[in-house]
C-alpha cells in the first residue's frame, strides 16, 4: 500500500476516534433547585452519559466512577436499581448501555 494512503487512513481512524469519544461528554448544567439544597460543586462535576454512545475509545487511564443501572426492579425496599463501578475513563463508562453518568475518580470502596 502506497505510503502516503496508508499515512491518511491512520490519521483519519485517530480523528474518528477522537470524536466518538468526545461525543458523549456533556456540559454540565446549574442545579434547578436552590442552591442552599445543594452544593453546586458536587453536581458540575457529573457527566452525563448521551446518545448515540461511541463504539470506539481511546485506551487512556483516567478512572471515573459511573452510575450504572442493575437491572433489579423490586417491589419493597430497599431495592438497589442502581451501583457505583470503576470505568478506565468517560468514554469507556458511556459506551457501556447500562451506565446513566459519572464523575471523575474511582469509585470509594464500601467496607461491610
Amino acid at each position: 500500500m502506497n505510503i502516503r494512503i496508508k499515512n491518511k487512513l491512520i490519521l483519519s481512524v485517530i480523528f474518528l476516534m477522537a470524536i466518538g469519544c468526545e461525543s458523549n461528554t456533556a456540559t454540565p448544567t446549574l442545579p434547578s433547585t436552590p442552591i442552599a439544597d445543594k452544593p453546586v460543586v458536587s453536581q458540575l462535576k457529573i457527566t452525563e452519559c448521551k446518545d448515540p454512545r461511541s463504539a470506539m475509545c481511546t485506551r487512556e487511564f483516567l478512572p471515573v466512577c459511573a452510575t450504572k443501572d442493575t437491572g433489579v426492579r423490586c417491589v419493597t425496599t430497599p431495592c438497589p436499581s442502581t451501583e457505583k463501578v470503576t470505568y478506565s475513563n468517560g468514554c469507556m463508562a458511556c459506551a457501556d448501555a447500562k451506565v446513566y453518568s459519572y464523575e471523575r475518580g474511582a469509585c470509594e470502596k464500601v467496607s461491610r
